[in-house]
């Protein structure tokens, strides 16, 4: 039974810094920030009335508090954001869908700008459009823009080494400027429709093309009008899905929360240029409208981080008394950001429109990590979970792979791959898994939910030994999965095992849950394979590679590092090369005349 906290303010200090509530397994459940630590803390402890049911329930459950001290309330609203979403707690307001969306990216510090989809801004002085919540949509869109449109498609690095025209040059939409002599104002001129059309300046863009093809109709030109004609179809179907919504051109989110009998629903509109370009709902159960002000300043800085698009104004339901929220946006978009209380009529009817989008949004009850809690007899839900595949070739490149999947879904971010070089020769798959389970203790939080290892009951004990030898809290719950009596992959029988339990789990083949799992294993196995297969390949590369006269280990590396792959290095031409650090253009020449030998000796 956890004991209750007892809470001393002396304990504490009365300056800036972030406080982590644990529970009594050592796990973060609630993450919170303050301007004066006891005073916040004490607000918790020393009064039970005035406190909402959910902030009831978890000072309940609280065991210790550790605290972080930051220089200022700015640092603490910064870590506050970083430590909620890396342990993601249970009381706190996490946003669970918080990918990175896709945007349009008109790259116009080019010669020859590009158009591309990206999900990341960067400071490059390109020009971004979006976000759209689908990224199928958003690439059929640049699909559609390509074929009208023939701006270059190849990367920088591609474009600098080509040698003849691509296949988009040879299907008409593209160009080649690569290559080929290309009018720069004809190119320019194709750049500025495209930017019209994406800055919603479409009925502009349709008159003037619309100009330009009866000129040329008049001139008989039909071959130049019909390629108009095309571009005003083009134009039309991109923009007809898009709604006029306010008229002053400005780009906007809107914020609208909805309360309803399961808990707060958010709507958030994208408005571009004065146009309703996309939607997005979230839901966050068991909380109301009185924790509306919190869900909120949570959401602007865990949605609005560095690397996605943020507008110049933000309309929220309420108003932000503290600046610090609307300073940490500007630093994070470089320009001005404002986050006010709708104030025409145009945004307070958006406002309503985003409240109705947020009562719609419900809570998914029948969740595969609730389903996974039952089937697998789990203290918790499995909201994290790590699979762990340890692979090697006749004893060589032992390697452990581990992937996460953060409720259901991927996180590709927090794949990682280990190495053994101590059990080089060895092929000791138990070893790999043991060590792995140290090396995972070492890396720290946020600790997993749930540890499926692809393997059996061997595998299984490998690990829970290992872990067994370590810190008390890392006491998580493991299961493994086995390759079925048919032992062949893809097969409906495989098995799930866990610990203290002789015989496997009573999954059904063909069930959610179990075909859930052997799609996180084989994520794993493909993962772990994938890092191995380039490891070796990169060893033979590199082999080829420093073979040749003038390239030594750094030189080598040097060309890795700009190049990404031996097919681009012998693509290069000696100017690519020379501009490298430490290669001047003798060594250039030399290097550039062997890998044209060794592209000779490659095809003969």
């Amino acid at each position: 039974m956890t004991k209750e906290f007892k809470f001393f303010a002396a304990e504490y200090p009365d300056s800036p810094g972030v406080y982590l509530m644990k529970n009594g397994r050592g796990r973060i459940i609630y993450v919170g920030k303050a301007k004066r630590l006891r005073r916040r803390l004490a607000s918790y402890f020393q009064k039970s009335t005035g406190l909402t049911p959910k902030t009831k329930a978890l000072v309940s459950h609280v065991h210790t508090v550790d605290i972080l001290l930051t220089g200022t309330e700015k640092e603490a609203l910064l870590l506050e954001a970083g430590l909620i979403k890396k342990h993601r707690p249970r009381y706190n307001v996490v946003l669970k869908d918080d990918k990175q969306y896709a945007l349009f990216k008109l790259d116009k510090q080019s010669k020859f700008p590009r158009l591309s989809v990206t999900r990341k801004v960067v400071r490059d002085g390109s020009v971004y459009f979006g976000p759209f919540t689908s990224a199928s949509a958003a690439r059929a869109t640049w699909k559609l823009l390509g074929k009208v449109f023939p701006l270059r498609k190849c990367t920088d690095n591609v474009f600098k080494n080509r040698v003849r025209p691509c296949l988009y040059y040879d299907i008409h939409q593209c160009l080649a400027p690569c290559v080929l002599d290309v009018d720069l104002i004809m190119y320019m001129d194709q750049v500025r429709r495209v930017e019209m059309l994406l800055s919603g300046k479409s009925g502009d863009l349709v008159a003037t093309l619309k100009k330009k093809m009866a000129a040329a109709s008049d001139a008989m030109a039909f071959e130049k009008a019909a390629g108009y004609r095309d571009q005003i179809r083009a134009v039309k179907k991109t923009v007809e899905g898009q709604v006029a919504v306010i008229h002053d051109n400005r780009d906007r989110d809107i914020i609208g929360l909805s309360e309803n009998e399961t808990g707060l629903g958010m709507g958030l509109l994208f408005v571009r240029q004065g146009r309703l370009l996309d939607q997005k709902q979230f839901f966050w159960s068991g909380l109301t409208l009185d924790e509306g002000p919190e869900v909120i300043e949570s959401f602007l800085l865990q949605f609005y981080r560095a690397g996605r698009f943020i507008p110049p104004v933000i309309i929220a339901p309420y108003a932000i008394e503290d600046s610090l929220f609307a300073e940490i946006l500007e630093d994070r978009r470089a320009d001005s950001v404002r986050i006010v209380p709708p104030q025409s009529t145009q945004e307070k009817k958006l406002l309503d429109i985003a409240r109705s989008v947020g009562r719609q949004a419900k809570e998914r009850k029948d969740t595969i990590s609730a389903r996974l809690q039952k089937v697998l007899k789990l203290s918790e839900e499995p909201l994290r979970i790590e699979c762990v595949d340890a692979s090697h070739l006749s004893g060589t490149g032992m390697r452990v792979g581990q992937v996460v999947f953060e409720e259901g879904r991927r996180n590709r971010e927090a794949s990682r791959i280990y190495t053994f070089p101590e059990l080089e020769g060895t092929g000791d798959d138990y070893g790999a898994l043991a060590a792995w389970a140290r090396r995972r203790v070492e890396s720290g939080p946020p600790w997993p939910d749930l540890v499926l290892i692809d393997g059996g009951r061997g595998q299984i004990s490998a690990v829970e030994k290992a872990l067994g030898e370590c810190v008390e809290e890392t006491c998580w719950e493991l299961a493994s999965i086995a390759k079925g009596p048919s032992r062949r992959a893809g097969e409906l029988d495989d098995l799930i095992f866990r610990p203290g339990r002789k015989n496997p789990m009573p999954l059904k083949g063909g069930s959610a849950e179990l075909l859930f799992l052997q799609m996180v294993r084989d994520t794993a196995h493909r993962f772990v394979l994938g890092k191995q297969r380039k490891a070796r390949k990169k060893v033979v590369l590199n082999s080829e590679l420093t073979s040749l006269p003038g390239i030594g280990p750094k030189t080598a590396r040097t060309l890795w590092d700009k190049f990404a792959s031996l097919d681009a290095m012998i693509e290069a031409n000696p100017q690519a090369i020379g501009s490298l650090p430490g290669i001047g253009k003798k060594k250039a020449a030399q290097i550039h005349a062997a890998l044209q030998h060794l592209k000779e000796a490659r095809s003969s």
